[in-house]
């Protein structure tokens, strides 16, 4: 047989071991390729978002490359790289073994044999992400339209299943500097859908053992009815949704309060209740700083930046990161350990920023200077007042 018919063989065996499900691992090998830092490579049958994909592992000296690939388009790359750049590889299917080899006169050659011990197709990556909030056995989740009954996550759902558990791991790594027993009583305030609500819920309950009460403050009242109908039927007992605004809702004790996307000083809102409640764990992720740029539009203060902010798009991230800057620094002269982080959300709100208090002890020597770190700052940018030191009458 020549060199093209080997190949084709070869072509056919994979394309047939992909289409019945049989493809265990195909490794490639003595790479004489341009790219002297790759030395092999792994292919392998996966599983994405219920799309049958071949993932490509680029095994290089001092990283790996991962990449996915529909099946037609990574089978003819596998055939691709044998026919120039990989000198030798091995398919494993289930019951069986082909080496496809090019000697040192130039000629493939192809061998097969039988394997003794049947092999099993593994369709889900090597280093899949284990989840805390499981899609299975969770009615919310398919009350809330992420899962169908049988707990399988929908494809237009899987941004939103993954951005909850990225909040619950930040909230879990957050939950776990407390002291034992901290988290009792916990407020998110803007709820909206519930959707980390629910889970917080549940991940409290459920994997931390720990019985807090968990209350979902929104003013749409549809939204509240919607939400409490599903705790019901989750016979989630401790969580509540209540109707009402942030800035009305009265409570006497937090530990840990959330507000996720609070518009403008929405969030200072948020803050203020969180601090006078003595919350331990204050978590914010803010959103439309519009009333720090009014401040700045209006004053027009000329500084070391204005070249910048002579331009809008430049303007309203300095106006953001002013706000949250300066409610850092309040949660911090209120004796908070404060964090500001941002991270990767969905396909609707690409970015976000955290702000993050730990409750600490205030020192009077810090709070000192804080003020006038505080007073200078908007001095600098032609502030008058920032909404949360005017709730706090600093």
């Amino acid at each position: 047989m020549s060199n093209s018919d080997i190949l084709l063989k070869f072509a056919n065996l994979l394309k047939t071991s992909i289409a019945e499900k049989k493809l265990v691992k195909l490794s490639l090998g003595n790479y004489q390729g341009n790219d002297k830092e790759l030395k092999n490579l792994y292919v392998k049958l996966v599983k994405i978002k219920r799309v049958d994909m071949l993932s490509f592992n680029y095994r290089y000296k001092t990283r790996d490359i991962f990449k996915n690939l529909a099946l037609d388009e990574g089978s003819g790359l596998i055939i691709n790289l044998l026919s120039n750049d990989f000198k030798i590889a091995t398919l494993f299917t289930t019951n069986k073994e082909v080496i496809i080899e090019h000697d040192k006169k130039g000629l493939i050659k192809l061998r097969e044999r039988e394997m003794n011990v049947k092999l099993e197709p593994k369709l889900t990556h090597d280093k899949e992400k284990k989840r805390l909030i499981k899609p299975t056995a969770n009615s919310y989740l398919h009350s809330l339209k992420i899962t169908d009954a049988e707990g399988n996550v929908f494809k237009n759902a899987q941004d939103k299943y993954k951005q909850i558990n990225q909040y619950i791991e930040i909230l879990n790594s957050l939950i776990k500097e407390l002291p034992e027993g901290t988290i009792k009583n916990v407020v998110d305030m803007g709820s909206g859908k519930g959707y980390l609500t629910f889970a917080l819920y549940d991940y409290l309950h459920q994997q931390l053992k720990l019985k807090a009460k968990v209350t979902g403050v929104e003013f749409r009242e549809d939204l509240v009815n919607l939400c409490n109908d599903i705790a019901k039927q989750a016979n989630f007992e401790q969580l509540h949704f209540v109707e009402g605004t942030i800035e009305d809702y009265k409570v006497k004790e937090i530990n840990l309060l959330i507000a996720l996307h609070a518009c403008d000083t929405a969030t200072d809102d948020a803050i203020f209740k969180g601090i006078n409640a003595g919350a331990e764990l204050i978590v914010v992720a803010p959103c439309c700083h519009k009333q720090i740029r009014r401040e700045i539009e209006k004053h027009n203060v000329k500084n070391d930046v204005s070249f910048l902010t002579k331009y809008g798009i430049f303007l309203e991230r300095q106006a953001e990161m002013v706000t949250d800057g300066i409610r850092a620094l309040i949660l911090e002269y209120f004796g908070y350990k404060t964090k500001v982080f941002e991270f990767i959300s969905d396909a609707h709100t690409p970015k976000n920023v955290l702000v993050v208090g730990v409750k600490k002890s205030p020192k009077s020597e810090e709070q000192k200077v804080i003020l006038q770190k505080i007073k200078e700052t908007k001095a600098y940018f032609g502030i008058d007042y920032h909404h949360l030191e005017r709730l706090l009458n600093l």
